[in-house]
């Protein structure tokens, strides 16, 4: 079981468009994921399990699907034929519009242990017809230089945000494109390449955002 604190907004994302990069459609946004986790998966920031995404038709059909890859490639050529496969029945013209990569990736505690994460970092795409777009989020304090409590970490800082900046810079040579830090959330805010630090207290302390955990 999990003991690292996720909170339910992301602290820091990155968007990318990038409608002027290939068609859009789901090849080749299944083929733009498959890009995208490669170099994440080269700092051990992601091993996609499954796909997550929703249908839609002449709006929100509601359903939900989540596709466990089984150990197949993103790039697999077969996949988009599996993804259409699993269209709901009671919507036979529904398409995919956004994907969610779901996986596991490694982060170090503060001793210098490896463990484990499901959701380290998420990754989505649009297959939408106005272009294609990529967006990476994450959710965790271990990049920051303080907790959810405020209390600082400067031993899981020193070991996980150097590998989140070097895949920041990575995508951006990959995609030809440095990304736009998304909106802030209570939780954080991103920059080109990593996680804002917020000014410290007369304390040294962070912000407290546990409450919202």
């Amino acid at each position: 079981m999990s003991t690292l604190p996720r909170a339910p907004r992301e602290r820091a994302s990155w968007f990318w468009d990038l409608y002027d990069v290939d068609a859009p459609g789901l090849a080749p946004a299944l083929s733009l994921a498959a890009r995208l986790s490669e170099v994440l998966a080269r700092h051990a920031l992601l091993t996609p399990v499954r796909l997550e995404y929703l249908w839609t038709g002449a709006g929100s059909t509601g359903v939900r699907t989540t596709l466990d890859l089984a150990g197949t490639p993103l790039g697999n050529a077969a996949l988009p034929d599996r993804v259409r496969g699993s269209r709901p029945v009671a919507h036979p013209a529904a398409h995919v519009t956004n994907l969610s990569v779901l996986g596991t990736g490694t982060w170090i505690d503060a001793e210098g242990d490896s463990r484990r994460e499901y959701r380290l970092v998420d990754v989505s795409v649009s297959a939408a017809p106005t272009g294609l777009s990529a967006e990476l989020s994450v959710h965790h304090d271990i990049w920051g230089r303080y907790d959810f409590w405020g209390r600082p970490h400067p031993e899981v800082q020193q070991r996980n945000a150097p590998r989140l900046a070097a895949a920041l810079r990575d995508l951006t040579a990959l995609l030809g494109a440095p990304p736009e830090p998304g909106e802030p959330t209570y939780f954080g805010m991103a920059t080109v390449d990593g996680v804002a630090e917020p000014e410290a207290d007369e304390n040294g302390r962070g912000p407290d955002v546990s409450g919202w955990l």
